[in-house]
């Protein structure tokens, strides 16, 4: 199978197999009008198995969701066929409204408006806490 190369825009590469559509959904790519490509379980020397997503368009990406989701993606950005920048990501100390507090008791059940903010509180664990209720959100 042969998939072009994009001459601008992102390649999210290094993501764990299996979680490219998920990534695909939280960043909303399906909303876009520009060419997107998932390649699931790619093969790779160091994870084995991989997915990779390629988006023709260089557009702002929330970082944070991709950290939470797979903190080991990186993120190449394109510009004339070369990679311009690559960023490694890690988990994010903070997210905010990429995941929904379940805690019936928990003032963002009856406060509509307000961000659901959590905070990593154990990174080897990858455990995150409301900050306003304190309940656990572990392991995406």
């Amino acid at each position: 199978m042969k998939i072009d190369s994009i001459k601008n825009g992102i390649v999210l590469d290094h993501i764990k197999a299996g979680k490219s559509m998920q990534i695909y959904k939280y960043l909303g790519l399906d909303d876009l009008d520009c060419s997107v490509a998932i390649i699931k379980n790619a093969q790779s020397s160091k994870m084995g198995k991989k997915d990779i997503i390629k988006i023709a368009d260089n557009l702002d990406i929330n970082l944070d969701v991709l950290g939470y989701i797979d903190p080991n993606i990186t993120v190449c950005y394109i510009k004339d066929g070369n990679i311009v920048k690559k960023k490694h990501l890690e988990l994010p100390e903070k997210i905010v409204n990429i995941v929904r507090c379940k805690n019936p008791r928990c003032i963002t059940s009856v406060e509509r408006d307000l961000d659901h903010v959590f905070k990593l509180t154990d990174r080897e664990n990858r455990v995150y806490r409301c900050i306003y209720c304190e309940s656990k959100k572990s392991e995406y």
